[in-house]
């Protein structure tokens, strides 16, 4: 990082609405997403108004889903690497009443509670070729490079197409590999693989299911693209619709586990659900499962991302349980679960409390402000000293941290901060943001939100493993901006109150 960067540039004026930002007091009811395009924009404007059951309404106290709650997020795709989940997701705009989506949005998490914000390394910007649509994609890692498949609306034919993005890293930044779509017939939602014997193979489709045979290059394919047979048998029966004869709608996931196919996808608009088909091989013959995830809560989409990470797999889905949450408003969840005896996956059902924590955080490394179990009212940019920051403070706003190990206990804490105005306070707390406070940090005007500099506190009755919450405390307006924050082992001593 750089010492400082004395742009003294204040927060644009123009935030998230406050149904996605200030009024984040815990989840409204938990809910799914999916990509179906035109019955679905009549349907979701009814269902935006639909009552929840109040089994379905979340209690504040445990909520950890969804996952990022400063955007709203769609259509998961988790990608393991290097001891982390990556997290590849679409980006709903604040006050949507379409699909109106311009970007995708990277996390990644090594405790799947804690998810660090990586912004946007791709947009419809990066592909010269399209015009609008940043639809539901997935990233495959393959010779030491990350391609990412999305679709887009190609401005030459008005079609949708499927575009390759290609980056060194898992966070990109990503760049269009071809110029060009590397797939086109107008339909939608890829989802990617690469066997055990090297080939590749990309899916996508709605309201057909097709692929195509990837070459190792990833951005060239082998004959050309077959359309899946779509019978009741592989797919499961509907009724009521002669062009829908199936339960296939759209979102496909596939993948592979002990020798057995899968592919996971969104089903029967409208609202949909979450089904399951398997195969001996990757192109069939397919036969359906029965369902993951039944219709829930308040969007009337769904899109599935299934992942296995140290020794445990999650189902990944989204929901509109933010406020102002809907249908075109959605959030990524997360649920453990386990196979069944026989490969079967069981029914899965959408809750507020999320994933349980894969092994505490170390505070005693640098770790992010962006790092983010639950937050409240803060907001995350682009960082003048690279990454990201979080910003847009106000007094009372708070970050949760999950499950932080601070063992024997914590002799000081140290974040790097920048503020154009009066700067605040730091409070750590323990347990809830009115819990123990263990250190207050005084951040002082830097000279710009982009001024950077490292303040420090003595912290004492910080031991064990605590939820952590950053509360952040001052006068009116804008406070400070954060970058990154640590502790310092030392012995532990009686909490301040």
């Amino acid at each position: 990082m750089n010492d400082v960067d004395a742009q003294a540039v204040s927060p644009p004026a123009a935030r998230r609405p406050p149904e996605a930002g200030k009024t984040h007091v815990g989840p409204s009811p938990v809910v799914g997403t999916g990509l179906t395009r035109a019955l679905a924009w009549v349907v979701g404007l009814l269902l935006a108004f639909a009552v929840v059951p109040a089994a379905l309404q979340p209690s504040a106290a445990r909520a950890d889903n969804p996952i990022v709650q400063h955007v709203y997020t769609a259509d998961p795709a988790p990608l393991v690497h290097n001891g982390r989940v990556y997290l590849y997701t679409g980006h709903d705009e604040d006050g949507s009443t379409y699909f109106t989506m311009k970007d995708w949005r990277v996390w990644s998490s090594a405790d799947m509670v804690n998810w660090t914000d990586h912004g946007s390394p791709l947009s419809l910007a990066t592909f010269s070729w399209a015009s609008s649509d940043a639809w539901a994609g997935q990233t495959v890692q393959r010779n030491g490079r990350f391609y990412w498949y999305v679709p887009v609306k190609n401005r030459a034919t008005g079609r949708m197409a499927i575009g390759v993005a290609v980056a060194d890293s898992p966070t990109g930044p990503f760049r269009d590999a071809l110029g060009h779509p590397l797939v086109e017939n107008g339909e939608i939602d890829p989802t990617v693989f690469v066997d055990d014997d090297g080939q590749a193979y990309l899916y996508w489709g709605n309201p057909n299911l097709w692929y195509v045979r990837l070459n190792a290059d990833m951005t060239s394919y082998s004959g050309g693209a077959t359309r899946i047979p779509l019978t009741a048998a592989g797919f499961g029966a509907r009724t009521g619709d002669a062009n829908r004869p199936t339960l296939y709608e759209e979102g496909p996931w596939f993948y592979k586990r002990n020798g057995l196919y899968y592919m996971v996808f969104a089903a029967k608009c409208c609202s949909e659900f979450i089904a399951y088909s398997t195969a001996p091989g990757p192109t069939g013959p397919w036969t359906y499962r029965g369902t993951i995830m039944p219709t829930q809560g308040g969007s009337f989409t769904n899109h599935p991302g299934i992942v296995d990470f140290k020794g445990n797999s999650y189902f990944f889905y989204h929901n509109g349980a933010l406020p102002g949450g809907g249908g075109f408003t959605r959030s990524v969840a997360v649920e453990k679960f386990s196979y069944n005896a026989d490969g079967t996956i069981p029914t899965i059902t959408m809750t507020n409390s999320g994933a349980p924590q894969a092994g505490p955080l170390d505070p005693y490394v640098r770790q992010e402000a962006e790092t983010i179990a639950w937050e409240s009212g803060i907001e995350t940019e682009p960082s003048g000293a690279g990454g990201m920051d979080v910003g847009w403070i106000d007094n009372g706003d708070y970050i949760k941290v999950k499950g932080v190990g601070f063992g024997a206990g914590a002799s000081s804490f140290s974040a790097r901060v920048a503020s154009a105005n009066a700067g605040g306070t730091v409070e750590l707390r323990l347990g809830s943001p009115s819990g123990t406070v263990v250190g207050r940090c005084g951040v002082p005007n830097t000279g710009g939100w982009q001024a950077w500099t490292t303040v420090t506190c003595p912290v004492s009755g910080a031991t064990g493993t605590q939820d952590l919450y950053l509360r952040f405390t001052g006068g009116s307006g804008y406070l400070f901006n954060v970058d990154w924050w640590q502790f310092t082992r030392g012995a532990a001593v009686t909490a301040h109150r």
